[in-house]
């Protein structure tokens, strides 16, 4: 199970990179919110997932699941909402202003 949860976070690093690379705007948005899937990933398989255990330390709990890795999460999915809000909005101001999606503003050719 460890190796196929590694797998997946490798293949959406390397897909996010390879759109973050593109000349267009919605490749690299698309890229960025791979991204940050793939870092919610690691945040959950550095906590040590544990099912059906409280989530804090009681008299008789065998084992709890660590409630940081949850929480950081969580932040990280609302920050990268905005983040992607933010980015789709700057990228249609600029298809308004300069006529076309190029990451550097110019014409293919």
């Amino acid at each position: 199970m460890e190796a196929l949860l590694a797998l997946i976070i490798g293949l959406l690093t390397a897909a996010g990179v390879y759109l973050l690379l593109r000349a267009r705007t919605f490749p690299v948005v698309l890229g960025l919110s791979l991204l940050s899937y793939a870092v919610n990933l690691f945040l959950f398989a550095m906590g040590r997932l544990r099912i059906g255990r409280p989530p804090i330390i009681t008299a008789n709990a065998q084992g709890y699941a660590d409630p940081l890795p949850q929480a950081l999460v969580l932040t990280a999915i609302v920050i990268g909402f905005a983040m992607t809000a933010f980015v789709i909005m700057l990228a249609l101001k600029a298809r308004a202003e300069l006529g076309n999606d190029h990451v550097d503003g110019t014409h293919e050719p």
